[in-house]
């Protein structure tokens, strides 16, 4: 009698984990784009500085955005000088030492910025960068934004 040996199945190419794994990598990079677009949101012309240096971006880094009228913006929202007092304070408890970029208007007041400064220590956050631009003199557009370094 002659029995039939199954033969072994072929393996195929699992169609449905590789579109999970692709569409989650999707998200991931969508989301970071839009999180990465909340600095530069705001129409912020830097004050140029020879010393300026490309940043080394940190974790958990907060931008604030000071406009030339005065109005403080952190991502995208506007704060009164109350709200970011709150933030700061809700920061300085969670994550102590967390860096703060300021990023000013080159038309603003100095009176805003320091407004900003003296919130941040208030609440006992001293890690603050300013932001600064690299002059270039052929360009008619202001130019990028760069975090000078302590």
């Amino acid at each position: 009698m002659k029995f039939r040996v199954p033969r072994p199945e072929l393996p195929g190419f699992q169609l449905t984990p590789m579109l999970d794994v692709v569409f989650l990598l999707l998200c991931f990079f969508v989301t970071t784009s839009v999180y990465s677009q909340w600095e530069n949101e705001v129409e912020i012309q830097l004050p140029s500085a020879d010393s300026s240096v490309v940043p080394n971006r940190l974790p958990g880094e907060i931008i604030v955005n000071v406009a030339k009228d005065g109005a403080i913006r952190v991502n995208g929202r506007t704060l009164t000088p109350e709200e970011l007092g709150e933030k700061c304070r809700a920061l300085a408890a969670a994550f102590p030492g967390n860096p703060i970029v300021v990023r000013g208007d080159r038309a603003a007041s100095w009176e805003s910025v320091l407004r900003v400064l003296d919130i941040c220590a208030k609440n006992d956050l001293y890690n603050v960068n300013f932001a600064s631009a690299i002059p270039d003199e052929a360009a008619d557009e202001p130019p990028p934004a760069r975090v000078r370094e302590p």
